[in-house]
């Protein structure tokens, strides 16, 4: 049986016993992680209902690609920029294909007996009124402050004078 997973913004297809390298996934070697973004599944030449279907996995390691050389040039502005990315993987081997385990439900604990006297002490005991908040005083309007008076002394820009034109 084979599905088709997306996980890292990539699709793959993946039988049990499979090895790929997918964008990273937290996890530690050992770990056994559930891929549950199945968008196609099949058996053979036939097509199964990938609804309800998940894909477990186990973590192999958490490596890094190969590093991709990134390089920028413009060319007659002495503009070039070299840098490199390696991305992080991880590589996991798929362990099964198939339907999802569904978990069992969870019972309830029952409240305990000292936790119960503590709730009702708190209910009980009066809540503290809470003070009433002072109203914040008005602002005081600022006084006008006098404008001085421009001084006449300022100069503008000298105008830039024309260069003298040459005969040719």
């Amino acid at each position: 049986m084979f599905a088709i997973v997306r996980t890292g913004g990539k699709q793959y297809r993946v039988a049990a016993g499979d090895k790929i390298a997918v964008e990273k996934i937290e996890g530690e070697a050992g770990d056994t992680v559930s891929l549950g973004d199945v968008l196609l599944a099949g058996d053979g030449g036939e097509v199964k209902d990938a609804k309800g279907l998940t894909v477990s996995a186990e973590i192999i390691a958490q490596t890094r690609g190969e590093k991709v050389i990134v390089f920028k040039k413009r060319r007659r502005h002495n503009y070039r920029r070299r840098n490199g990315h390696r991305q992080s993987l991880t590589l996991l081997r798929i362990l099964a294909v198939g339907e999802a385990k569904k978990a069992a439900p969870k019972k309830e604990a029952a409240p305990k007996e000292e936790a119960a006297p503590a709730a009702e002490a708190k209910t009980a005991a009066p809540a503290k009124e809470a003070a009433p908040k002072k109203e914040a005083a008005p602002k005081k309007a600022a006084a006008p402050k006098a404008e001085a008076p421009k001084a006449e002394t300022e100069k503008k820009p000298a105008a830039k004078k024309a260069a003298p034109k040459k005969d040719a």
